[in-house]
Order: C-alpha cells, then sequence, then structure tokens
C-alpha cells in the first residue's frame, strides 16, 4: 500500500517510519530543503528525532504533488497553523484514496477543527482523524502505543485502523470526531496550565485538580461543538490529557514551565525548530469558548498569560478566587 505522510516535522517523521515498519511504501513531504536533504544523505531527519535511524524506502520529497501522486492514503501531520495553506495547495486527492489527519489543533484564523478544512478543500473524499496519546519519539522507537481514529462513517474508521494499525500502534475506532479533535487539541492547553503549575512548585495535589478540572472543560467544550461527553473518556480525551501533563516528552508542559520561571513565549518559540499546539490552540479554544458561551476557566488563565501579559502566578490565583462550584457543572 502507497501512503503519503504530508509533513517532515517530528510527528509527520514518526508514521512515516511506523508506516514504513508495517509494510507500507511511504511517501513523506517535508517543506524544508534541509529536512529532504538530510534524510536522503543520512537516513535521518535532521531536526526532528536526529538522533532515531530512519527504516530504508522511505521516499523523501520537497514536491507536494509527487508526495500525494498514486497515494491510497494521505496522512496529514503538519502543524494547525499550516494545515489550511498545505491543503489549498494540495490539486487533487487520488481517486479512491482515504484522508487521514493527524493533526491535534484548530485552525487559528477560523477555530474549525482539522478534518472540517479538508472536507471543505476536497468535499466528498472519505476524511479521518487519528488522535491519542502519542509521542513522537515513543511511536519512532516502536514502543507500545494506543490511539483512536474517529470518522462518521464507521467503515472509514475501520478501513484506517486495518492499514494504519500494528501490534505495537494499536488502534481504536471511534464514530465522534468532534469529540476525538477537540480532546486533542485542548489537551494540550491543560499541559501548559500544568506546567505553569509545575514551574511554580504548587506540587502534584494542584496538577491532579488541572488535570481533572481540565477534563471537565474539554468536556464542556466538545459537547457544545456536538460531540459526545464519553469520547473524552477515553485515548483522546483523558488518555492524551494525562501523558500530556505529566510526560516528560511534553512541549506544551515545558512551555509552561519555562513561563512560570519568567520565560517569555518568544523566547522559547524561538530556541526550538517544534512548535507547542497549545499556544495557538488557546486562542481559539477562547474565542470558541466566547462564541458558544461555555466556562473554560482554565483555558481563559492560561491565555491571560500567553497573549496578556498576564504574571503565571496571578493567572493560577484567579483560579483559586472563583467561587466554590457544584463538581458537575
Amino acid at each position: 500500500m502507497t501512503i503519503g505522510v504530508i509533513g517532515g516535522g517530528s510527528w509527520g517523521t514518526a508514521l512515516a517510519m511506523h508506516l514504513r515498519r508495517a509494510g507500507s511504501s511511504v511517501q513523506l513531504w517535508a517543506r524544508e530543503p534541509e529536512v529532504v536533504d538530510g534524510i536522503r544523505r543520512e537516513g535521518r531527519n535532521p531536526w526532528y528525532l536526529s538522533d532515531v535511524p530512519m527504516p530504508p524506502g522511505i521516499r523523501v520529497t520537497g514536491d507536494l504533488a509527487e508526495a500525494v501522486a498514486g497515494a491510497e492514503m494521505l496522512v496529514i501531520a503538519v502543524p494547525s497553523e499550516f494545515v489550511a495553506r498545505t491543503v489549498a495547495a494540495i490539486e487533487r486527492i487520488p481517486a479512491g484514496a482515504d484522508v487521514v489527519s493527524a493533526t491535534k489543533g484548530f485552525d487559528p484564523e477560523r477555530h474549525v477543527r482539522m478534518t472540517e478544512l479538508v472536507g471543505e478543500r476536497f468535499p466528498g473524499v472519505p476524511v479521518a482523524a487519528l488522535s491519542g496519546p502519542t509521542f513522537a519519539r515513543e511511536v519512532a522507537a516502536g514502543q507500545p502505543t494506543a490511539a483512536v481514529v474517529a470518522a462518521a462513517d464507521a467503515a472509514l474508521a475501520e478501513r484506517v485502523q486495518r492499514r494504519l494499525g500494528t501490534r505495537e500502534f494499536r488502534l481504536y475506532t471511534n464514530r465522534d470526531v468532534v469529540g476525538v479533535e477537540t480532546g486533542g487539541a485542548l489537551k494540550n492547553v491543560i499541559a501548559i496550565a500544568t506546567g505553569l503549575a509545575d514551574g511554580l512548585d504548587l506540587g502534584q495535589n494542584a496538577r491532579a485538580a488541572l488535570v481533572t478540572r481540565g477534563l471537565a472543560e474539554m468536556t464542556r467544550l466538545a459537547v457544545a461543538l456536538g460531540g459526545h461527553p464519553g469520547t473524552l473518556a477515553g485515548l483522546a480525551g483523558l488518555g492524551d490529557l494525562v501523558l500530556t501533563c505529566t510526560g516528560t516528552l511534553s512541549r506544551n508542559h515545558t512551555l509552561g514551565m519555562e513561563l512560570a520561571k519568567g520565560g517569555t513565549l518568544a523566547a522559547f518559540e524561538g530556541g526550538t525548530r517544534m512548535i507547542a499546539e497549545g499556544v495557538r490552540t488557546a486562542r481559539s479554544a477562547d474565542a470558541l469558548a466566547a462564541r458558544h458561551a461555555v466556562s473554560l476557566p482554565i483555558t481563559r488563565e492560561v491565555a491571560a498569560v500567553l497573549f496578556e501579559a498576564k504574571p503565571a502566578r496571578e493567572a493560577l490565583a484567579s483560579l483559586l478566587d472563583r467561587p466554590a462550584a457544584r463538581e458537575d457543572r
């Protein structure tokens, strides 16, 4: 099977490695010429996961049309802020091909989900979402991982499950695309919040409280957008939330810690090629909360720290000063 992987960052690279090991013919597109040249010369991505050798046989290209041509499935794994322009640059999807969005986040301009963007660009093309607790480095290393494939069409979800899943990369299906994509996006915002708390040495009780109340926020917004609350108790919700809020490989949690210690967003982003998706998602979630009249207090305070220069300690104090409330609200 020929699969085109669109995106040569850490996640796209990890997925290309997994799919090649699983026996697929992989066509990997990377925007940066340095990445394309480095993989061709050294068999490694020089910018992302550079210490992990890539399986032989992955064809890497800087030509988007070449990566798409002849593919029976396309996996889109570029950061959310670049998805709209990337899919706009794809002239056509090969007949009969499925598209899988592996990007977690919202479009930063319109605040729509990734599968919505793809569906608008290519009406009638089958589109599924891949999400769950998946650190790229561990997938690249072939370590056991479980994730979820969501599609309104159960046959599409099962088809993607069969084609992408392996013993080490176990996939479950779900028909709640809204819930899966919303959970995968918002968990990054909550991870920034737990990073802020950890950076201030507020303790493990505080972290647990933020994770739990963060899950409540994720669920409220997902339901307001049309998702099912039960989805947020699964891999794309609670599973991904716990990993991103506690795992040592989490860029979003690391960002929160840096901000709590006096660092700036500009300095953090300038010091790494990797993108902390929670930054853009915080703005989108804040806008969606206002649009749908949903209370997202943790998200609001994270946005205040990121975009309104509110000190981390004041933001967390604002959460503590909120009136007592029922847990189920």
